[in-house]
């Protein structure tokens, strides 16, 4: 049985390195949200965003926490790592401040999101 992960990042500084990462997972068949799926949930309430994670979570094994420099500390990020935490699903973090944006820059380190 083919395993799928759930990835878990700050999207708005991160998303052409969120992109670069998240492509990947075509292999895998995870498609990532649009940015119109995202602007959607995220002008939703707490609970449509809850819900919506929820969602995105099911049939998954672990999450890959994509690790910009703001990525600590965020609300939803630290709610999905704990949700898979208590699950006893497995949580890994990613560094991404290496690759570059679509400026070909790329980024300071952030701190540990865990």
């Amino acid at each position: 049985m083919k395993r799928q992960c759930f990835y878990s990042f700050n999207y708005a500084p991160a998303s052409w390195r969120i992109s670069m990462v998240r492509n990947i997972g075509a292999v895998e068949g995870n498609r990532p949200a649009t940015d119109n799926d995202w602007e959607a949930v995220t002008n939703g309430s707490d609970p449509a965003i809850e819900r919506w994670i929820a969602t995105q979570m099911k049939g998954r094994c672990c999450t890959v926490v994509l690790v910009g420099s703001n990525t600590a500390d965020r609300k939803w990020i630290n709610h999905e790592i704990v949700k898979f935490w208590d699950k006893g699903m497995g949580v890994v973090g990613i560094h991404i401040h290496g690759l570059i944006n679509q400026d070909k820059k790329v980024s300071i380190r952030g701190k540990n999101p865990f």
